[in-house]
């Protein structure tokens, strides 16, 4: 059940000047100010520090102080911009060849080579270690070759570059290999702040690293913390604790104006909000209760009056201005009249239904769950209620097997490469997030990832 598109709203301290991206990524170094210092506060921090063990916002908004991905990517576009690769090239239908900077270090002292890098892409691309495998593309091996590396595909994968922008980041093979170094509490990267502190479930800290290859950023020191609610978020920026605070409430920009130490930003995100009803559970194995449930959830109020219009409701996987997406598609219209008849229909009448949410996550999702179980809840043959989880505690479960997984819940995703395969893939092939199984909508999508783009 598609919601809406999230807007992204930070609370900067005035001295800040930054411009938010609508890919969420908060980069410290691109931050223009005289602070020495900065700290930023988001809902959630992260569960390790393994750039690939985690495949969320919070995590990399971290780690990418530290660790870098292959190529970067404009914000508005997704198109790829050289990094630490400079130059890329499909020199066969199956075969990519990436070029590589020559002047990287890493924060120990050791310089970067190619085996390095066909490295990181083979350990992000194995499923065994990595919660991104699969997302880079149908990668049979990468290897090393005269300084260059080249990774030799199973399918076309023609978005292989723009999944190179956001999925894998640079490791240094050596060190991670070495059992004297544990790769989940430290940090050994090639980007601009190298890592000082990591307190578990605390905050991470960075300091600049001296010997970076491109252009450092302003601030010497910087620290990340977890502050799941909104409110103490918001005092943190006010009281002066925290520089940068993540998913103001759209209620209390006003408070944030009228401070005299603080600003806001905002931008519509790559992010979709929707509600997943997981199909290998009753009663959201029946197609009548799963629309349903759509035409019960008034999702304009929703925006409205929790949100106050910083969102744009969505009917579908991809967003507006992403490959993929069809201006034909029209979201669902709020028909609890009609929500009410589907439900007899599909057998289900009198179901309890609990609505999984994270809270401090996304931009008011507890309220925005609590809001829709509400309205499902006033059908009068479906009872509903919504259960606050702790957002790691929650992605556990999500990450189990589908019929392991939670039946109903709020989740949000963002689609940095700005194509439809990120958006769907993950949700409706087999894998690590399946909770819709149709074996013609799979075989639909893997025939397109071996279609020349």
């Amino acid at each position: 059940m598609y919601l809406h598109q999230q807007f992204s709203i930070y609370g900067l301290n005035s001295d800040i000047e930054w411009d938010a991206r609508a890919d969420e990524d908060i980069i410290v170094s691109e931050f223009n100010t005289d602070l020495d210092s900065v700290t930023v506060s988001q809902g959630q921090l992260l569960e390790t520090l393994d750039p690939t063990g985690e495949n969320s916002t919070p995590q990399y908004n971290i780690v990418d102080q530290a660790y870098e991905p292959f190529l970067y990517r404009e914000d508005d576009t997704g198109k790829p911009i050289e990094l630490i690769v400079t130059d890329w090239e499909r020199t066969e239908e199956l075969t990519v060849r990436l070029t590589l900077r020559d002047d990287v270090q890493f924060h120990n002292g050791d310089d970067l080579t190619a085996e390095d890098v066909a490295f990181s892409i083979n350990r992000a691309n194995n499923p065994d270690i990595s919660e991104v495998a699969g997302n880079i593309g149908d990668i049979n091996e990468a290897t090393a070759e005269d300084g260059d590396v080249v990774l030799d595909l199973e399918s076309v994968t023609p978005t292989i570059f723009r999944n190179l922008t956001a999925f894998g980041r640079v490791l240094q093979q050596s060190w991670v290999e070495d059992d004297s170094n544990d790769i989940g509490t430290d940090i050994n990267a090639t980007g601009p702040y190298e890592l000082d502190e990591y307190v578990e479930g605390t905050r991470v800290s960075f300091t600049k690293f001296e010997n970076y290859w491109g252009e450092g950023g302003d601030p010497d020191e910087v620290t990340f913390n977890g502050i799941p609610e909104d409110g103490t978020r918001l005092n943190a920026l006010l009281g002066g604790d925290s520089d940068v605070i993540t998913n103001v409430r759209p209620n209390d920009i006003p408070d944030v104006q009228e401070s005299e130490n603080a600003t806001f930003a905002d931008v519509p995100s790559i992010r979709n909000i929707f509600l997943v009803q997981n199909d290998a559970f009753e009663p959201f194995d029946s197609q009548e209760f799963r629309q349903a449930m759509n035409f019960a959830v008034d999702v304009p109020s929703i925006i409205e009056s929790i949100l106050n219009d910083f969102g744009a409701q969505t009917s579908q996987p991809t967003l507006p201005g992403h490959s993929g997406h069809n201006d034909d598609i029209e979201p669902y219209p709020h028909d609890p009249e009609r929500a009410e008849a589907l439900v007899e229909q599909s057998g289900y009448a009198g179901a309890e239904i609990e609505l999984h949410t994270p809270v401090g996550r996304y931009l008011r999702d507890a309220d925005i769950a609590e809001a829709a179980a509400n309205q499902i809840d006033e059908l009068p043959n479906v009872s509903c209620s919504a259960n606050r989880r702790e957002f790691g505690d929650l992605v556990q479960e999500l990450l189990a097997p589908q019929e392991e997984s939670p039946a109903f819940f709020l989740i949000g995703w963002g689609n940095p490469t700005l194509d439809g395969d990120y958006a769907m893939s993950p949700w409706f092939t087999e894998g690590t997030f399946r909770h819709f199984n149709n074996g013609e909508m799979a075989e639909l999508l893997q025939q397109a990832r071996t279609i020349p783009q």
